[in-house]
């Protein structure tokens, strides 16, 4: 003979607000900070992988590499630092998240008209050679696909633990 325990009618309908709350409102939000953080995770993955010129009057350049937190290639030749850190941060929460379907979309560019050109390598001006690509939005956005589903995961396990133990 099974023997059944007793429900508290009320938890279980306290349960169904939570989740109905979490269902609406955070679960959009969360998606939205999520895309976000992801976004900042590789603006500062490829601004650290982006080099920085070093040309043969001595100055040092710097315009692609601030190119990742600007808005145009002139904001970023006049820009005075990297975007690097808590620059890459802020950037990203000022960034537009579309939503298309069920995936939550951020862009990130690299407005710096000659930004592909180190990306993937290019000829030399004298069209007798080739320049290496630096690969460092390849390689950085590679690396983040990768750890993207653990950040995700541990996020989203303190959601519901929030959703859970809160009020």
């Amino acid at each position: 003979m099974a023997r059944w325990g007793r429900v508290d009618y009320k938890q279980l309908q306290k349960l169904q607000k939570r989740m109905q709350k979490l269902e609406k409102v955070q679960y959009q939000q969360f998606c939205e900070a999520m895309a976000k953080e992801l976004a900042a995770r590789l603006l500062a993955k490829v601004i650290k992988r982006t080099p920085v010129g070093d040309y043969d009057d001595g100055t040092v350049g710097g315009t692609l590499r601030r190119g990742w937190t600007s808005k145009s290639h002139r904001e970023a030749e006049l820009a005075s630092t990297f975007g690097g850190g808590s620059g890459a941060k802020k950037f990203a929460d000022s960034m537009t998240v579309k939503k298309v379907g069920n995936i939550y979309e951020i862009e990130v560019i690299n407005p710096v008209e000659y930004a592909a050109y180190v990306e993937f390598g290019h000829r030399t001006r004298n069209h007798q050679g080739w320049v290496p690509g630096r690969f460092m939005m390849t390689i950085s956005a590679d690396e983040l696909e990768r750890q993207a589903p653990k950040i995700i995961e541990r996020k989203l396990i303190k959601l519901l633990g929030d959703a859970f133990n809160g009020d």
